[in-house]
């Protein structure tokens, strides 16, 4: 069997020596064997599972539900459905946070109308309201 020092692991995978360590901290990837000397020895599998990580990342997971979605690949018990599942989960998240994110530009917005950009900071109504006066 092959083996990757955590240097190659990193460049492979497109991430940094530091990122392999946080995920080995984190469990997300599996502590790795060492050679007499100290030095980690990874399994060629591990840069596709941190590839996995930062494109399951990327779609706005977080590590525990990433950690999860690694169990379901591995268990035979696990099917299509469990993940189907977990991605709906995200989809309703991903949904919230949108919504959050458009109060907050309305909010924002209507700061705006208030502030004609002019004057000392002292009066700024944006800044007013943000202090909670009217």
């Amino acid at each position: 069997m092959s083996s990757l020092t955590i240097g190659k692991v990193a460049k492979q995978a497109g991430v940094g020596v530091e990122t392999v360590r946080f995920y080995e901290r984190q469990g997300v990837i599996s502590q790795p064997s060492r050679r007499q000397l100290g030095y980690r020895q990874y399994p060629t599998e591990t840069v596709a599972q941190i590839r996995f990580v930062k494109r399951a990342k990327e779609l706005g997971f977080t590590l525990k539900e990433i950690k999860s979605l690694l169990s379901l690949r591995a268990s035979s018990e696990s099917s299509c459905s469990d993940v189907r599942r977990q991605a709906e989960a995200k989809i309703t998240d991903v949904q919230q946070k949108i919504s959050d994110l458009r109060k907050m530009e309305n909010a924002l917005r209507k700061l705006l109308t208030v502030c004609s950009g002019r004057g000392p900071v002292t009066a700024c109504p944006i800044l007013d309201a943000m202090e909670g006066r009217p």
